[in-house]
């Protein structure tokens, strides 16, 4: 297979980025309030929020709301859906990488 076709493989949702590092920070919990994700990554309250509304669209994140007390939260995970799409890009990531140090290794003296 080649580089090229590995690379048909990648995921373009997940391919930016910001929606990479969520993505990536949500599969290493169940899930995360909304002020952590923002916190953990160093994103603004808006763009984290663009991101996870393009995420939740093509089913890789589940947004809940619900309150602590009286006050409003929001938690997001990563459905099994995105886990699998993230474990693609992952895969083919790391097969181009290997292909890539593979040749160079062949062209060297």
């Amino acid at each position: 297979m080649t580089v090229r076709d590995v690379a048909a493989q990648l995921d373009a949702t997940v391919q930016h980025p910001t929606r990479l590092a969520v993505v990536a920070f949500l599969s290493g919990c169940a899930e995360a309030d909304f002020k952590t994700v923002r916190d953990s990554l160093e994103m603004s309250d808006s763009a984290l929020s663009k991101t996870v509304s393009a995420l939740e669209a093509v089913g890789y994140v589940k947004v809940r709301k619900g309150f602590v007390g009286k006050r409003p939260r929001t938690w997001v995970s990563l459905t099994a859906d995105g886990r699998t799409r993230l474990a693609g890009h992952v895969k083919a990531l790391q097969h181009i990488a290997e292909q890539a140090q593979s040749q160079g290794a062949r062209t060297q003296p």
